[in-house]
């Protein structure tokens, strides 16, 4: 089967939703909901991916470092679904949208009738004209948040494997960066920008570098691999600045926004 033309799957990662000293930025919160409502009402059918829970968890208990410890690491992301949750129908309700939880671990993936029962739900969601807001589950699922080669990448890859269960047209990946570049631009004030990549091959992964930013877990290298298995099943993967949500109305009228890495099988 096709993808849907008019589906489109958007993550935003922990360092977008939070500002500088690490507190919830509530301006992205409402620009994000506004713009991604704006977006359903042009006639797109729109999924979010967010990461977050245990920042925003660890804000709301006030915790001046992040939890250390295992337990105390899943007792924030629980904390903090139910807040980040809170925010999102707030500034969502505000634009007379409704959203709707779904939480994943990896099993809920590989199995196939775990698989097929979230695609369904997906579906019957985007029917109804809802907004699923989807998150790793870190409350009960310690891998994603201990292992050093994690298999969503604070929710990079979770995207993807999102994006193509949905059949979706598009995923934007809102990053702390404008895009992919040739070298680190936090590093390198000459880096330049690279606006279209037709392939992800070697010499693409050799420019990644290293970890991200300091309040998030996922670095280029975790883009790369979602914009891998997006494009390998024909879903145009977009990185860009997530400080910037308006930049979402430039990406689904197909302006050059960010990085464009090419669906496989679309025209270059």
């Amino acid at each position: 089967m096709g993808l849907y033309q008019n589906r489109i799957v958007v993550k935003v990662g922990t360092s977008t939703l939070t500002n500088e000293v690490g507190k919830n930025d509530l301006r992205i919160f409402d620009k994000l909901a506004f713009v991604l409502s704006d977006i359903q009402n042009m006639g797109y059918e729109v999924v979010l991916v967010s990461s977050g829970a245990i920042a925003v968890g660890r804000n709301k208990l006030n915790m001046k470092e992040r939890p250390a410890s295992m337990r105390m690491k899943q007792a924030a992301a629980a904390v903090g679904q139910c807040s980040i949750m809170y925010l999102y129908d707030r500034f969502f309700e505000h634009y007379d949208k409704t959203i709707a939880q779904i939480l994943l671990n990896a099993d809920d993936i590989e199995q196939e009738e775990k698989r097929e029962n979230l695609t369904n739900t997906f579906n019957a969601l985007l029917e109804m004209g809802i907004i699923p807001v989807v998150n790793e589950n870190d409350s009960v699922s310690y891998t994603e948040i201990e292992s050093e080669e994690r298999l969503f990448g604070d929710n990079d890859m979770l995207s993807a494997v999102v994006a193509v269960l949905c059949r979706a047209n598009q995923l934007v990946i809102l990053s702390d960066i404008n895009g992919f570049y040739d070298s680190d631009p936090r590093l390198h004030p000459n880096a330049k920008l690279i606006n279209r990549i037709e392939s992800i091959d070697e010499s693409v992964y050799s420019l990644a570098g290293g970890a991200g930013s300091r309040r998030g877990t996922g670095g280029m290298k975790t883009k790369l691999q979602a914009a891998s298995l997006a494009t390998s099943q024909g879903i145009d993967t977009i990185v860009t600045n997530g400080k910037k949500p308006a930049s979402l109305y430039e990406i689904v009228k197909g302006k050059n926004v960010g990085t464009l890495f090419v669906g496989k099988g679309k025209k270059v």
